[in-house]
């Protein structure tokens, strides 16, 4: 659920005093552990962040969800909250046009690419809404949306983690953050939050300990959700990933449990 219109991804740079630095051996660890992108993790990524997006760990249930939450960024939908006011809704729709010419959704792009950057439902609407819930059955839709995901979201971030010398949930850390913050480097997106946490704490990659990092992350994270109504709640934060955190679960490995939005609000992964 991206807070600014679609950026150009996180740039990882491996400068040479990276490479010489004492860390290395650090990062070399972290390298052969086993990463987000691996499929069985990836998939709990999924479904925390649908529990924490939809109260659901059936991420996959969410390629047809599509409603206006109020924040200002017209209609959220799909896997992770594509928004209409933010471009990437306008992004996955293109890239359903690319591979499916003449779909059910093809008469929308004018409209938006027009709210772009609003909150308007002009051209939008019902009609909309009855679309994509059509278009979602389709499995070249499904797999536009999971694109738009990894080339925007899941990729730039893991890899970016992995830079910064993160393990498994670490990297879950900020792949959670970039959904709902979105990419860039303004205090409010996924960079300056990251640029905000390191400097009160040294990345992994940096020689820094990686609790203490993470945590400073957090802690930068939550301020910055704290400035905005439609996120103001930080459970997926205090009873989701700081519990994993002060558990030293940092594989991100099941069991799992944790809740998003207080004590009834509860789930868990076995394995």
């Amino acid at each position: 659920m991206a807070t600014v219109a679609i950026g150009l991804p996180v740039t990882v740079r491996f400068t040479a005093e990276a490479a010489t630095s004492p860390s290395r051996a650090r990062a070399v660890q972290v390298t052969g552990s086993v990463g987000l992108d691996d499929p069985a993790k990836k998939e709990i990524a999924m479904e925390i962040v649908s529990s924490a997006e939809n109260s659901s760990l059936n991420w996959k249930a969410q390629y047809a969800y599509i409603e206006d939450i109020g924040d200002g960024r017209g209609y959220t939908a799909g896997i992770i909250g594509f928004c209409s006011g933010t471009g990437d809704m306008l992004e996955v729709v293109r890239l359903y046009e690319l591979r499916k010419p003449g779909n059910v959704l093809s008469p929308f792009l004018p409209a938006l690419e027009k709210v772009d950057g609003t909150a308007s439902h002009a051209g939008l609407g019902s009609k909309l809404v009855n679309a994509w819930r059509t278009a979602a059955k389709d499995p070249v839709f499904q797999q536009a949306q999971n694109e738009e995901r990894d080339a925007v979201y899941f990729d730039p971030s893991v890899a970016q983690a992995k830079a910064d010398g993160l393990r498994a949930l670490g990297q879950f850390i900020y792949y959670d953050a970039i959904v709902m913050h979105g990419p860039g480097d303004d205090g409010s997106s996924f960079g300056g939050i990251r640029k905000a946490a390191l400097k009160q704490a040294q990345s992994p990659a940096q020689g820094g300990d990686e609790v203490a990092y993470l945590n400073a992350f957090l802690d930068a994270r939550k301020k910055v959700m704290r400035q905005e109504e439609a996120h103001a709640e930080t459970g997926r934060i205090d009873t989701e990933q700081r519990v994993f955190l002060r558990a030293g679960n940092l594989d991100l490995d099941p069991p799992l449990k944790w809740a998003v939005y207080g004590a009834d609000d509860t789930y868990e992964i076995s394995g």
